[in-house]
């Protein structure tokens, strides 16, 4: 059988010219009397760190001369294609579109009219409102959310009891529905509701939240809630990821828990303090949903966001200063997730994993 199979093969498929496949056994012997030569007169220490470098470059010279052929190249363009046109499709080309609308007068006469969009967005009053809004909202949810997640992950990385049931409570609102968030926090935070209930007791009087000065600290309550659970995950991984050789030299060196926390482990943690702030941003812009649900189009002010914005000059079909605010508010985005990677390269880049 095992002969059967081999002539199939040999009979059915064409061997691939393009791949070169190197003679191991001559090059590993030239390597090892080249290596043997050179550990001549070399410490036990010295020894060892040659002989992990020259495995090192070894295994990056056969991955340069690598076995990836124009053939196989072209197969992997090819997985890749579907993705790459839906990308185009659905998200770089209507963003190329939005960037055209941004410049001309309307959709129909497509006269150029310059920079006249952004300047009108930039002076609307609606729009400086959501703007602010939205920028103080981020500015003071984001840092809390990264700040309290990193915080929880420290604590589940220690050996406390329930460790697992209390992951799982704090990963239970990833599970809950929009719709029944939004039950629960009106059952909460109703005029008559028990958040009024509550103060009550000490003798104030009752407040309606989505309506007031305190409006904002609901909806940040609201972010925190249901964002602590998947950033906590995050940082989990990240810790898990962290070499255990390194903090054990640490704990020799006699450093300290919040020695090993500051100058180690927050090092290694800097790409996902990266990633967990880019996703709380983005996660940000996202509260609008529960807020449309509890207060519609036009809330109180304090809770007038960039998407209450963007939703009502949609409905009035003003595109030109919907694509212009949109251009703003995505150049905006790219200057702060630009200064990010930038923060987390300078910090990073001495690392070894």
């Amino acid at each position: 059988m095992k002969d059967r199979i081999n002539r199939f093969l040999r009979k059915h498929t064409k061997p691939d010219k393009s791949i070169r496949r190197p003679n191991l056994k001559g090059t590993l012997g030239r390597k090892a009397r080249r290596l043997r030569e050179d550990l001549k007169g070399k410490s036990a220490r010295e020894a060892a760190l040659l002989a992990l470098s020259r495995i090192r470059a070894f295994l990056e010279e056969g991955l340069d001369n690598g076995y990836h052929t124009s053939r196989h190249s072209r197969l992997s363009w090819l997985f890749i294609l579907p993705s790459l046109a839906g990308v185009c499709l659905f998200f770089f080309l209507p963003f190329l579109v939005v960037i055209f609308y941004s410049f001309v007068n309307n959709p129909v006469q497509h006269r150029f009219v310059g920079f006249a969009n952004y300047i009108r967005a930039a002076g609307n009053a609606a729009f400086l409102l959501a703007a602010g809004n939205t920028l103080k909202f981020t500015a003071i949810s984001v840092p809390l959310a990264v700040l309290l997640s990193l915080g929880l992950a420290v604590m589940m990385d220690t050996k406390i009891p329930f460790r697992s049931a209390f992951r799982t409570a704090f990963l239970t609102p990833m599970m809950v529905p929009v719709a029944s968030v939004i039950l629960i926090w009106e059952v909460l935070f109703h005029y008559h509701g028990l958040a009024n209930d509550l103060i009550g007791i000490f003798g104030a009087g009752p407040v309606d939240w989505m309506k007031s000065e305190y409006a904002p600290i609901v909806i940040a309550t609201l972010f925190q809630w249901k964002n602590l659970g998947y950033n906590m995950i995050l940082f989990m991984a990240g810790l898990a990821s962290i070499p255990r050789d390194i903090l054990e030299v640490a704990r020799l060196e006699s450093a300290s828990s919040l020695q090993i926390f500051l100058l180690i482990k927050l090092r290694y943690l800097s790409s996902t303090i990266v990633f967990v702030t880019i996703m709380s941003v983005i996660n940000s812009f996202k509260v609008f949903r529960e807020i449309y649900l509890m207060t519609g189009n036009y809330p109180y002010d304090s809770l007038y966001m960039l998407q209450h914005f963007m939703n009502n000059t949609f409905n009035s079909l003003d595109y030109q200063k919907l694509s212009a605010a949109a251009i703003l508010m995505s150049l905006i985005m790219i200057v702060i997730i630009a200064v990010m990677f930038k923060a987390e390269n300078r910090i990073s880049r001495d690392l070894e994993y």
